[in-house]
């Protein structure tokens, strides 16, 4: 049990700053469910990684209970986001520990803890469909949809070529 706690504690598997905003409850309960979650979020995906890739990496730390591919929630195609949940928390913390900035599909992915898969969570929460950070995105980013929402509707400027 001790090894357990311990191995929470770790640089590569402790919790990070970031809380889900959205989450309904106390931020006392959020850390109380991420403490002993097995559900992580992984972000920073190609729209184009599939599924079956994601299970092929993360199936690697141990038995992937299931994926819930993050959806642009009006056009139902992936915007770059999932969620893998284990059986166990030591696996989960396995993932965190060897997965979290590795890269897959040419992109270093972002693995966090989740307090837990909700159904809603999978879509985008951007006002366009997919993720915020992707709507005021400046770049040209081909595994993200090219330039961001913002540019390809002409709200933001794409940035300016220079000498």
């Amino acid at each position: 049990m001790s090894s357990q706690i311990q191995s929470v504690h770790t640089p590569s598997v402790s919790l990070s700053k970031y809380r889900d905003q959205h989450f309904k409850g106390s931020r006392h309960e959020q850390e109380k469910l991420l403490r002993v979650s097995s559900t992580l979020y992984v972000g920073n995906l190609s729209f184009y990684t599939t599924e079956e890739q994601i299970h092929e990496l993360f199936s690697r730390c141990g038995d992937v209970r299931r994926i819930i591919m993050g959806l642009d929630k009006f056009k139902k195609t992936p915007c770059g986001f999932c969620f893998v949940e284990y059986y166990s928390r030591l696996d989960a913390e396995s993932a965190m520990r060897y997965i979290n900035g590795t890269r897959l599909d040419d992109r270093i992915v972002r693995v966090d803890w989740d307090a837990g898969f909700i159904e809603g969570r999978q879509y985008g929460r951007g006002k366009t469909g997919g993720q915020v950070r992707d709507e005021y995105r400046q770049d040209h980013d081909l595994g993200r949809g090219g330039y961001g929402k913002m540019v390809q509707m002409g709200q933001l400027g794409a940035p300016s070529m220079r000498e």
